[in-house]
């Protein structure tokens, strides 16, 4: 246990020595260095949450004509055959850079349950602490630099902490969200990381660690995440890791572009920090759940997940971002079919659909089907073991590597039931 005291020691008395080391330090070199040792860009995986479960029967499976569809209209898109919602121009026009899957079947109907399920890809197990997604690609696709590899904008994650991987692999906050996701409030904010000097911070953390060398407190998970948070935090007063969520730098026509609400900014922030070489960005879009005046609601948010999504994909595209960055839009479950009294839809876990796009996904294709009025999946189920191994597939992870979890038991990426989307991959 005392050598534990004394690791613990050494890295605060190493981070207070590199806190007046920054002017020559840089994400850079690490990314290059990552992309030498790889012979190509490090992955990232950018997962636009639409938080609550959203009626993707309105989204990306609509039924115009039956009882159920309601009153929005499918429109062409870019791909022949393939057909949206009219409230989701801008990424009609960019069809064949995703692809929907259109016959997700999942059990879970709790909004808590389904999130930690699709989050993870594993039902609860006992003692288990199951890290989520961005986790699991942080572990794995990891650049040493300043900004966290793992980060998440807009309201609270899915799932917080990182699990058996440790609080390193933690998601890093950045707040901002406005009512429902609605406009206004685009106030992605990190808190002030730079109030004292460097040389102010430098000994105040050589102070903390000889404290820390007199401590007889032991090492848990609580003293893990604490060092862990104030690691991330030292590291992000680099100046120039800082600057990556400072959004004034960018081109005010871009950001407009964006959509100047806390989702649309944060679908901007996203692309930079990938830039960065950030391994795993999660930008939650909340509002969905609609169970009563679902079509008000769903068409703004609609308005803003086509402007933001559609922004990001073209962003990164011309950058030259896009093949190396996946995107996945989802949601917990979708909503029923049937409209309810209060012109809402319910939960409804048994027939829904899913956007991806990017590194090493198959664009311009709809994968399964429902029948006509939405309530089965008619063809090529689709369950989130699945959607999980495709989703390593596509970044180049086998989905049968294990990590070893908490209990002393191997844990594979993926459920060992899930298989790949062949035709995505």
């Amino acid at each position: 246990m005392k050598n534990k005291h004394v690791s613990r020691r050494t890295a605060l008395q190493s981070l207070a020595l590199g806190a007046s080391a920054w002017s020559t330090s840089s994400w850079l070199p690490a990314l290059a260095k990552a992309a030498e040792e790889t012979n190509s860009k490090p992955k990232s995986v950018i997962l636009i949450w639409l938080n609550g479960g959203p009626a993707t029967i309105d989204l990306w499976d609509l039924k115009p004509g039956h009882i159920n569809g309601g009153p929005f209209q499918e429109i062409d898109t870019k791909v022949p055959g393939m057909k949206i919602s009219e409230h989701l121009p801008s990424l009609a026009a960019q069809a064949s850079d995703f692809s929907i899957i259109r016959s997700m079947s999942t059990r879970e109907g709790d909004h808590s349950r389904a999130r930690f399920v699709t989050m993870t890809g594993y039902t609860p197990q006992g003692a288990i602490k199951f890290p989520a997604l961005g986790s699991l690609v942080a572990n794995e696709f990891h650049v040493e630099n300043d900004i966290p590899s793992y980060v998440h904008i807009g309201g609270r994650p899915t799932v917080s902490g990182g699990g058996f991987l440790g609080p390193q692999y933690a998601p890093f906050v950045v707040g901002g969200r406005s009512r429902r996701g609605g406009p206004g409030s685009a106030d992605l904010k990190v808190a002030d990381l730079t109030a004292a000097s460097t040389e102010q911070q430098a000994e105040r953390l050589k102070l903390q660690a000889e404290l820390q060398s007199l401590s007889t407190m032991p090492d848990t998970l609580v003293t893990g995440a604490l060092d862990s948070s104030r690691e991330r935090a030292l590291r992000l007063m680099n100046p120039q890791a800082a600057s990556v969520f400072n959004l004034e730098d960018e081109d005010a026509a871009l950001r407009e572009a964006y959509g100047t609400t806390s989702f649309g900014q944060g679908c901007l922030m996203a692309r930079r920090l990938v830039e960065r070489g950030v391994s795993f960005v999660e930008i939650s879009l909340d509002g969905w759940d609609t169970h009563s005046n679902n079509f008000e609601r769903v068409k703004e948010l609609s308005l803003q997940l086509d402007r933001g999504c559609a922004s990001l994909l073209n962003d990164l595209r011309q950058r030259g971002l896009l093949k190396d960055t996946l995107i996945v839009c989802q949601g917990e479950f979708g909503r029923t079919p049937r409209i309810n009294g209060q012109a809402g839809r319910d939960h409804w876990p048994s027939s829904w659909s899913m956007m991806l796009a990017g590194a090493g996904i198959r664009g311009g294709q709809v994968i399964g089907s429902t029948n006509e009025d939405g309530t089965k999946i008619k063809s090529k189920p689709t369950r989130t073991a699945d959607l999980m191994a495709t989703i390593f597939r596509g970044i180049g992870l086998d989905p049968k590597k294990q990590n070893m979890s908490n209990v002393g038991r191997p844990i594979r990426l993926a459920d060992p039931d899930g298989k790949a989307i062949e035709e995505l991959v």
